[in-house]
């Protein structure tokens, strides 16, 4: 069994997922034993298995087909022999040993799942952590953003102190570490989701299992591309996912 397994689902960001993997294998310390999964859900040709050659400790699979954001984490349960395993975006890089950091502050009693200080690669603290969806503030944060700045501020819990570890009913699924066990115990994500809201629904089924924490010892960067922001496409799948989430957990308004 090792110590962590990570998984990083791959679409047509080869750059991204190799920095990524880089990043881990250059700071994560040598006494971690760990398991990394490429699960590559890529419409388009690439190298990513040339990965496995580089690091040992690297597996790259590829299903065959786009399986989705949940559906290509999910894709990895079987294989899991671990104690946590933490669910990584491409467009995440670590500058220190992260992974030792948050390994023991998940030795805390009835941390099921925990998520680092999270910056842009300026170092500008990222609004990634937010209290229960509502919505309110959902339709606020797709279509009036510019608007309603107290209750957006309320919502991303900006009034915590974030040098204190503290609970978090959502965080943005970037960079979660979660105790295996619980993860395999849940199915992993929800497999209604395709993409978007599948992180938002896993945060909430964690929170009545166990509960998860902000843990301010450790930072990792994220680039955060915001994709539904910029993309009709994917602003329609961002609603039809939120759609789905509030049919299953209630039309709580605000």
């Amino acid at each position: 069994m090792t110590d962590i397994s990570i998984t990083i689902v791959a679409y047509n960001d080869e750059e991204d997922v190799r920095n990524a993997v880089c990043s881990i294998m250059e700071y994560t310390a040598v006494a971690i034993s760990k398991k990394l999964y490429i699960v590559d859900n890529s419409s388009k040709k690439n190298r990513l298995q040339t990965l496995e050659e580089e690091y040992p400790d690297v597996v790259y699979l590829n299903p065959g087909e786009n399986l989705g954001f949940g559906g290509g984490h999910n894709y990895v349960i079987p294989r899991l022999d671990s104690k946590f395993h933490a669910i990584v975006n491409p467009d995440i890089l670590l500058t220190e040993d992260s992974f030792s950091v948050l390994l023991k502050f998940m030795q805390g009693e009835g941390i099921g799942m925990a998520v680092p200080r999270m910056t842009d690669e300026h170092g500008k603290m990222q609004k990634v952590y937010r209290r229960e969806l509502t919505v309110m503030d959902m339709g606020i944060r797709m279509f009036l953003s510019s608007h309603f700045k107290k209750r957006q501020s309320y919502h991303t819990m900006e009034d915590m102190d974030y040098q204190k570890p503290f609970l978090v009913p959502f965080a943005q699924g970037s960079f979660l570490v979660i105790q295996t066990e619980l993860f395999r115990q849940l199915g992993g994500f929800d497999r209604r989701y395709f993409m978007y809201m599948e992180d938002a629904d896993l945060c909430r089924q964690v929170n009545q299992k166990s509960s998860l924490w902000y843990c301010p010892d450790t930072t990792v960067i994220h680039k955060w591309e915001r994709g539904s922001h910029k993309d009709k496409r994917l602003l329609k799948m961002h609603i039809t996912s939120m759609i789905k989430y509030f049919c299953k957990w209630g039309w709580k308004l605000w």
